[in-house]
């Protein structure tokens, strides 16, 4: 890109795609108390909002990473983050619970594809050694949108209604589509894959293995941060800034954790950081269980489990080392998994707290999900031994 200002406005709409959609997806988990009452269903129930955001995700992934292979880069994200303000300003305004459930549906099918080809587009608009700048420049708009967006539409929602959490990241990704739209360069070419290459990334064993840590393994943290804004709510008596400074600390979590697993990946490589990670994020669950009935306390373990959400670091690094060609589809993926987790661990939770279990419950699954993932991650460094892999210390080589 041969315009400074251009390339700086073109990363920031990127950047600002991605801070709608962080803001949006863990928005829903921090307003559940208030759609709940609102639409008279349990909050259970209500966590099915989740649930089915996370399942769009995952249709939606692969989707229109293939539909998308052969666009223009700049229509193709600019359409497909319009599309998500849409469903999210859908979701705002139609009554009843179902309506709901459908918008929020239809808003989850192009996140995964956005930011997968978000990230790869940064990375291509700067040169090959510059391109991991590209890349965290637009995960930034998810970090701040955990920190300043999913409070600041927390405070929205319960100062005005449940309903401006939605519309306001609404309207932040149709900003955001007229900004690449004006900025990103114009005549990019697609990448030179083959739609159907991208599938055979879906049929790699290698793939599918590190894609179920993710689906698995990070559930635990979504078991107990989709209730978290509940459990606060029907255990303590927090001020009304409560649950806006919890939900903001996992949002500060999520930020270092992620600093610290790049650093750890590096040091360590993908499975020995990956498996200290995630014995974390269970001590870090458990201690969520320990602390419902005392809000300062699960502010404490909010911030906690943000930090373990840096085990997607490890997880990306390793998909880019398998993916081949198919490297759109596995960076769409990625998030794809990340949002089964959104979808497993709710659920799961759920069933737990409908079957009469105490809040303290979600920590409990959360745990047993977080250890099953690492079940899977080490069939995984298994499958890795067998192909002569060996994951030393910031290296990777063939024997």
């Amino acid at each position: 890109m041969s315009d400074p200002k251009s390339f700086r406005f073109a990363i920031l709409a990127l950047a600002l795609g991605a801070f709608a959609i962080g803001t949006s997806e863990f928005a829903a988990m921090g307003l559940l108390p208030w759609y709940a009452s609102d639409l008279g269903v349990t909050e259970p129930e209500a966590g099915h909002v989740v649930s089915v955001y996370a399942l769009g995700v995952v249709v939606g992934a692969p989707i229109t990473t293939i539909l998308g292979a052969r666009l223009p880069r700049r229509r193709y994200l600019a359409a497909l983050i319009a599309i998500y303000g849409a469903m999210n300003l859908l979701a705002a305004v139609l009554p009843g619970y179902s309506s709901l459930v459908g918008a929020r549906f239809l808003a989850g099918l192009p996140h995964g594809g956005f930011l997968g080809a978000a990230m790869l587009f940064a990375a291509d608009a700067l040169p090959k050694e510059q391109r991991a700048r590209g890349v965290t420049q637009v995960m930034l708009g998810l970090m701040v949108a955990n920190i300043i967006g999913v409070p600041l539409a927390g405070l929205l929602g319960q100062g005005l209604g449940w309903r401006w959490g939605f519309a306001l990241p609404g309207v932040v990704a149709l900003i955001a589509a007229v900004v690449i739209l004006r900025f990103a360069p114009r005549g990019v070419a697609p990448p030179d894959v083959q739609p159907m290459q991208e599938l055979h990334a879906l049929v790699d064993p290698p793939v599918i293995l590190m894609l179920l840590v993710g689906a698995i393994g990070t559930g635990g943290v979504f078991s107990v941060y989709a209730f978290l804004s509940a459990a606060m709510l029907a255990t303590t008596t927090p001020p009304v800034w409560g649950v806006a400074l919890a939900l903001a600390m996992f949002g500060v979590g999520g930020t270092f954790g992620s600093i610290f697993s790049a650093r750890l990946t590096i040091r360590l490589g993908v499975f020995r950081a990956a498996f200290l990670l995630m014995l974390f994020m269970a001590a870090t669950q458990g201690f969520s269980a320990l602390c419902v009935g005392n809000w300062w306390m699960m502010v404490l373990s909010s911030l906690a489990l943000g930090l373990g959400t840096g085990l997607v670091v490890p997880l990306q690094t390793r998909l880019m080392d398998v993916a081949g060609q198919a490297q759109s589809m596995a960076a769409a993926m990625n998030h794809a998994a990340f949002n089964m987790a959104n979808a497993l661990g709710p659920w799961l939770a759920g069933i737990a707290l409908t079957a009469g279990f105490g809040w303290w419950a979600t920590g409990v699954v959360g745990m047993a999900l977080t250890l099953t993932g690492m079940a899977v991650l080490f069939i995984a460094w298994l499958q890795s031994r067998g192909q002569g892999i060996d994951d030393l210390p910031g290296v990777r080589t063939l024997d």
